[in-house]
């Protein structure tokens, strides 16, 4: 399907709700499920909402393709046009900016949580890294982009959409340098930590971002410890472990791309003698560490998210509660445990119960240190609890 032509998305183009679907006077999501009529507008394009009265509820970007056909962008009756996008990108960068001096690290726009629904953009030193998710965001990709260095700078540009999600809202997903070619890769500093990020290569758009602060709390947990990092990735966490003065460290990672990278990373940290990675399946090799009797002082389980979808619920919440089981039963006496879900269909009571129920099964004594969440950078809305779906638990064993 061809992206629409950009500019200001001022159509009279309207959406009718049906009566009763209250949600969508504050939350940005609607579904066919949701529409009772819609005039004739191209996919992609903006959208005037109203309610069955006619009332004016707000105005998006529509999309007949997928079953969340309209993401609402304004409550304001204004255009979705440069000048939206300029005010909207200079307010997300402006919260950032008392951000622990991480301007040249971090999320700059988060989608919904910055009222920008289907619309990420990172920063990585001198590169921004910008994510469309939906049709309407690929078509203003010019406008926000433009929005972006006017708050920031004249950065580099790289378009790293998400392959699923084009597919799903019917566009080709844009990958590689937008205007000019930027570096192959840039090295980036979470506190004293030197991680490389190479540019189209990876998860997200080039790390797990929205771990950053979970990272460092593991620095200053991990003096004297040995760290086990499931899911290790590029090995961002046991970098802070082992800058934080953990003894020596064991990944547990399957992917030979993310493999190259973390010993990429220990060689910038001067941490290869100190790392150690086991490829291969990551509950296999649990179970193995367990039958050698091996214990850690330190251990960190962030997984991919093993429900992304609602349906997936019952299999999820088996996986997780294996997973915690078998790290449960490695912890050293005192040993302290960092466990997270990224599946925001897991609700955070949920992932609590899960834990509760491994720490039964395991039969382990273990203390809520602390509740933990995502950077601050990818900020929570209240009447979007989609927003928060990084929840993870610190928990102290005796």
């Amino acid at each position: 399907m061809a992206v629409p032509a950009t500019g200001a998305q001022t159509s009279r183009s309207v959406l009718r709700l049906k009566r009763g679907r209250d949600r969508a006077w504050w939350h940005p999501w609607i579904f066919k499920g949701d529409v009772a009529d819609v005039s004739d507008v191209a996919a992609g394009s903006a959208v005037t909402v109203i309610d069955a009265d006619g009332r004016f509820v707000g105005r998006g970007f529509y999309n007949p393709r997928p079953a969340l056909c309209c993401r609402i962008l304004t409550r304001d009756d204004e255009p979705l046009d440069a000048g939206f996008f300029r005010r909207r990108v200079s307010a997300a960068v402006a919260r950032r900016a008392g951000d622990g001096g991480a301007s040249r690290l971090g999320r700059l726009v988060w989608s919904e949580g910055d009222e920008l629904p289907g619309f990420i953009a990172d920063r990585y030193g001198d590169v921004l890294v910008v994510q469309c998710l939906t049709l309407g965001m690929a078509a203003s990709r010019d406008a926000l982009v433009r929005a972006l260095r006017a708050a920031v700078g004249d950065l580099a540009v790289f378009s790293m959409d998400e392959p699923a999600a084009a597919r799903l809202e019917g566009f080709e997903a844009a990958r590689g340098w937008l205007d000019r070619a930027g570096p192959v890769s840039e090295v980036v500093h979470e506190g004293a930590v030197a991680l490389r990020v190479t540019f189209g290569a990876g998860h997200k758009t080039g790390l797990y971002l929205d771990q950053r602060e979970n990272r460092l709390l593991a620095g200053r947990l991990a003096a004297g410890r040995r760290v086990l990092d499931v899911f290790s990735y590029t090995g961002g966490f046991v970098c802070h472990a082992l800058r934080g003065g953990a003894v020596a460290a064991v990944c547990l990672e399957s992917s030979p791309e993310a493999i190259q990278a973390a010993r990429d990373n220990f060689a910038l940290n001067d941490a290869r003698e100190r790392a150690r990675i086991i490829d291969g399946n990551a509950f296999d090799n649990l179970r193995r560490l367990e039958r050698e009797g091996e214990r850690f002082g330190l251990i960190v389980l962030d997984p991919p998210p093993f429900a992304r979808r609602r349906d997936a619920l019952d299999a999820a919440a088996r996986g997780y509660k294996e997973v915690n089981l078998r790290a449960m039963r490695l912890l050293a006496p005192g040993g302290r445990l960092l466990t997270f879900s990224c599946s925001h269909h897991v609700s955070e009571a949920a992932f609590e119960e899960i834990c509760r129920e491994a720490a039964a099964d395991a039969g382990v004594t273990l203390r809520i240190a602390q509740r933990l969440s995502q950077s601050a950078d990818h900020p929570v809305l209240l009447t979007v609890p989609e927003t928060r779906y990084l929840k993870g638990l610190l928990l102290e064993a005796d």
